[in-house]
């Protein structure tokens, strides 16, 4: 089940160095009014003096932070490295890091450490070991056909079982595949042409490369045919449903479900959630239909792609130069360091979060955090309690599903035991591999027991925040807990505009049109009454129509169902944050320097509002910019702030916004949920 996260892209950041200022004037535009556009008012000194460096499709506050941070976390690698104490978290980590630095060693190898698989795919002749191979690939990481994990049973979420979906597709979205205007046509063309040489680096001949890309595409058209679109994904009652594996079976005749179990390490569970069955009946067909030369070339396809970034030089060049330059207009890599930091991350998140909290999270960082949660609790459940429209059966689930809410911040308090993961410094690759078999291996054993709930979906270097509808809980790791989000030295009107509208963020998300269909204990079902539904549904659907309505680029307009639950959620924290914030600094003295003053000649609400803002800072490539607009449920940040605050009478006070100005809309086209 999906968890609902502020951003998509996580980066990360430390405490001990001296971090930007949360709000610097120089990083206004003064000659935009703030009633015309309050994002550019807020940012176009920043963008300005900011283009896209050569290495990023888009730059802003999230990647500042993110440069900011990694030189923390290379300095705490490299000096892991140098250790070689077995069973240690340093050689954990220091080890892996190491192998991904012998970048002499990697280019040597080429895709040899491959050939085993490379070889074993190029020979599969049966249904049955399509299947195995599928299954092999699974336990690396790599989603080829579809995905296999255990989540919470959406219906009963104090219990672990199998769920699997969609995928196996090697464009960004199922819709790349059948869009007919020029540009995605052409994007095609690239997209077969990368995987044929892809394939010829990995030893094909040219026409035999070719041929097999040919195929490669034929078999993902066929699977993107019966796949849902991105916005049908996200009704969690039409992806939810259970299987027995009798039930599977008969779905899916040509998959021997038993033998896959069996391949993966499962004892066969007693119910799946089966999230697309429509897709999982054309896997099946396409088993027996397609011609196993076409499945040859799909697996050895899915294996270069998901290894790619870990081999070679040409490799990684070539992958970059469709992910990165075709895709998002990238212009070159990043350095090396960080991209294996990343992949440290990735595989190991825990165990270098461990190193990174040891040196660079504050223990009072935790306790005010904690206290600005409560306060944005008080402001929602102070909402929940006089919202006009929701009516008094479903007003006292929802404060029940409030007061429930769990809070988790900074770090785990139980670490993920790293002590069976056994790595060395030869293959950088075979790292990776073993990394994701030993996450695969603690993933599908959670399968049949009970939900674990001390255990946490991000690293705790990571920037970002996510709400889990099924445990019910907001989650925000500590390197999210740092300027522009939250500053221990700026004033509460900063700290509420940054972090506290990322708390009320994440709350809202608990009633946006995904997470309203959760109820306190994390269970999918109905707890609405049919009026309260309807005057909800009312308002969903204006702010589908508000954001529907914004031209991101040309022609291109957002996909307001898509983002929906999103702009959800930064309307409602924004709402909420300055409940909290006004409720907090109530009688403050009205002095500079107090909440209550003028700073840089900006009042506390104005501060507010331009923290904000702040947050959302970026310059974007317009390869990225539609990448997003097509993929991605999160607005791009120009419509992040302006998007939300031309809803906020509290914004127009604060900087005295005139009726008619575009950050205002008309009180009849104003939308207001929470």
């Amino acid at each position: 089940m999906q968890k609902f996260s502020l951003t998509a892209t996580f980066v990360a950041l430390a405490w001990p160095l001296a971090a930007p200022a949360a709000i610097d004037v120089k990083h206004l535009d003064a000659s935009v009014k703030p009633g015309d556009d309050f994002f550019a008012y807020a940012n176009g000194g920043w963008m300005k003096a900011n283009p896209v460096p050569a290495a990023y499709s888009q730059w802003g506050a999230f990647h500042e932070v993110d440069e900011f941070n990694k030189k923390a976390l290379h300095a705490l690698l490299e000096k892991a490295a140098k250790v070689e104490k077995p069973g240690s978290l340093e050689d954990l980590v220091g080890g892996f890091y190491a192998s991904g630095m012998n970048e002499s060693a990697v280019n040597l190898a080429g895709s040899t450490p491959l050939r085993p698989e490379l070889e074993r795919f190029a020979r599969v002749s049966s249904p049955a070991e399509v299947q195995a191979a599928l299954a092999l690939l699974h336990r690396y990481g790599i989603r080829a056909g579809f995905f296999f994990t255990s989540e919470p049973d959406p219906k009963d979420s104090s219990m672990v079982i199998a769920g699997m979906g969609q995928g196996g597709l090697g464009l960004p979205d199922r819709d790349y595949y059948f869009r007919d205007d020029e540009k995605s046509k052409q994007l095609r063309e690239h997209y077969v042409a990368h995987v044929a040489r892809l394939l010829e680096l990995a030893g094909d001949t040219p026409d035999a490369a070719k041929a097999a890309a040919a195929a490669v595409m034929r078999l993902e058209t066929a699977l993107a045919q019966d796949s849902k679109t991105n916005v049908e994904l996200r009704d969690p009652v039409a992806n939810y449903n259970k299987f027995t594996i009798p039930e599977l079976q008969k779905l899916t005749p040509r998959f021997d479900w038993k033998a896959y179990f069996a391949a993966i390490g499962l004892a066969e569970p007693a119910f799946l959630d089966v999230g697309q069955p429509k897709f999982f009946a054309a896997l099946s067909a396409q088993l027996e239909k397609a011609p196993l030369a076409d499945w040859q070339a799909y697996l050895r396809w899915q294996l270069l792609h998901g290894a790619a970034p870990y081999l070679s030089a040409a490799f990684v060049n070539e992958n970059f130069d469709f992910y990165g330059k075709t895709l998002t207009d990238a212009k070159e890599l990043r350095d090396r360091w960080k991209r294996v930091l990343d992949t440290v991350d990735r595989s190991v998140g825990e165990a270098l979060g461990q190193l990174y909290v040891a040196e660079n999270f504050p223990p009072d960082s935790k306790r005010r955090m904690l206290a600005l949660v409560e306060n944005l609790r008080l402001a929602l459940g102070d909402r929940l309690k006089t919202l006009e429209w929701m009516d008094e059966p479903t007003r006292a689930k929802a404060l029940e599903k409030l007061a429930a809410f769990g809070v988790k911040i900074g770090y785990p308090d139980k670490w993920i035991d790293y002590s069976s993961l056994q790595l060395d410094r030869s293959s950088y690759v075979r790292n990776v591999f073993r990394a994701a078999e030993f996450n695969h291996r603690r993933d599908i054993a959670k399968i049949g027991r009970p939900v674990d709930k001390t255990e946490w979906q991000m690293s705790p270097p990571t920037v970002n925040a996510y709400y889990d509808p099924q445990r019910n809980e907001i989650v925000f790791p500590a390197g999210i807990l740092q300027a522009p989000f939250f500053d221990p030295k700026a004033d509460d009107a900063v700290n509420y505009g940054g972090i506290g509208a990322v708390i009320g963020h994440e709350m809202t998300h608990g009633f946006d049109d995904q997470g309203s269909q959760f109820d306190a204990v994390g269970n999918l079902t109905n707890w609405w009454t049919d009026e309260s539904a309807k005057r909800f549904k009312e308002r969903t659907t204006a702010i589908v129509k508000q954001f529907a309505a914004y031209t991101a680029i040309d022609e291109l307009k957002l996909n307001g169902e898509l983002t929906q639950g999103e702009n959800i959620a930064d309307l409602g924290g924004l709402k909420i944050a300055y409940a909290a914030f006004r409720k907090a600094t109530a009688g403050q003295p009205a002095q500079a320097g107090q909440p209550q003053g003028r700073i840089d000649g900006f009042t506390p609400d104005q501060r507010f509002f331009l923290s904000w803002a702040t947050v959302w800072h970026t310059n974007i490539r317009d390869a990225a910019l539609r990448l997003q607009v097509n993929t991605d449920p999160h607005s791009p940040a120009r419509f992040r702030v302006n998007g939300p605050l031309s809803n906020l009478p509290e914004f127009f006070a604060a900087f005295s916004i005139p009726d008619g100005a575009p950050m205002r809309r008309a009180v009849v086209d104003a939308v207001t949920i929470w």
